[in-house]
């Protein structure tokens, strides 16, 4: 589970390193504006270890998130591609996973894609020719066997970091712990989580992680979301597999400037998932509103930020350091 290349990824490194990571998220725009990426880049650059750039979050049609994670890259933001199966059959993927390794892009989070009945082509045809298992099945065979799905060898084993996702919230949460072991099993060296609003039963979900032995095959990664809006949390709060409590709605909604209660509320639950066993890191999810992610970085303790050049050191996944 260590990595001693020069070319690993950052977010890799610091995982390795047992230090806390703090991730976010860009979400590429419904057009080809390269300033557009650029800029949310520029103003998470300092702040998180890596950034997730979706790819066509909710089956609407946007940049290409391998396109919009290389301008990231290049503005000194590391990338977390994410790859859907919902778009694209085995050929297809396959081509992206080396096409992103080419453009220097290490990390790759695997998922299967929202619906396209919520985005802006309904009549369009889900693929599916592989689920994310399957995938980062392929991910590992590619990486570590230099083979691809079809069985032929590759010229030269991809180097890529994968990663999948779990949401504590789904029931029922046995089956959703035995999907979640056949994806770590697969190959996922880190899991990013549904974004946790009730801290209770997220506990009780973390200790049936680590009664598995989970947190120690791949890094645990709690999803935040930043809510600016009384509106935003109540629309979060319709999405399946969400559970937020009536009290941090109601805290929402008596709150008299809500962008504060939103990044106060993140910065509470950040507090409690920085001292839960088996938690490596925080991924915060405020697409549309990367200027709080700073702030959040700021007053959670969460800075410096190791660079990427920085030399951490590589072991064998000590226990997490809490900062």
């Amino acid at each position: 589970m260590t990595v001693s290349s020069a070319a690993a990824s950052n977010f890799r490194r610091v995982l390795d390193s047992g230090r806390f990571s703090f991730t976010a998220e860009i979400g590429p725009p419904m057009s080809g504006d390269a300033e557009n990426v650029r800029k949310k880049a520029r103003s998470l650059k300092g702040f998180v270890d890596a950034a997730n750039i979706t790819d066509n979050q909710t089956a609407i049609v946007r940049m290409s998130s391998i396109a919009a994670g290389y301008l990231a890259y290049t503005e000194g933001v590391e990338p977390i591609i994410q790859m859907t199966c919902r778009d694209r059959n085995r050929i297809a993927l396959q081509s992206d996973l080396l096409g992103a390794c080419a453009l220097g892009l290490r990390n790759v989070l695997i998922l299967s894609g929202d619906h396209q009945s919520f985005g802006n082509h309904p009549a369009s045809k889900n693929v599916y020719d592989v689920d994310s298992i399957q995938l980062l099945d392929a991910v590992r065979g590619m990486a570590d066997d230099g083979l691809f799905m079809g069985g032929s060898r590759l010229k030269t084993p991809i180097d890529i970091f994968p990663g999948a996702t779990a949401n504590p919230f789904a029931d029922p949460r046995e089956l959703q712990l035995i999907r979640l072991g056949k994806k770590i099993r697969a190959g996922a060296k880190f899991v990013q989580t549904q974004g946790i609003y009730d801290i209770a039963k997220f506990r009780d979900w973390m200790e049936a992680v680590r009664a598995l032995g989970f947190h120690e095959r791949a890094r645990i990664i709690a999803g935040v979301v930043v809510n600016k809006t009384q509106k935003s949390m109540e629309m979060t709060a319709l999405v399946p597999g969400m559970d937020i409590p009536e009290s941090a709605l109601r805290r929402m909604r008596d709150a008299k400037n809500k962008e504060e209660e939103g990044i106060g509320i993140a910065l509470d639950l950040i507090g409690e998932l920085k001292n839960i066993e088996g938690v490596a890191g925080v991924h915060v999810m405020a697409i549309g509103w990367e200027s709080a992610v700073k702030t959040i970085s700021e007053l959670a303790g969460m800075l410096p930020r190791p660079s990427f050049d920085e030399k951490l050191e590589e072991g064998s996944w000590p226990e997490t350091k809490q900062t």
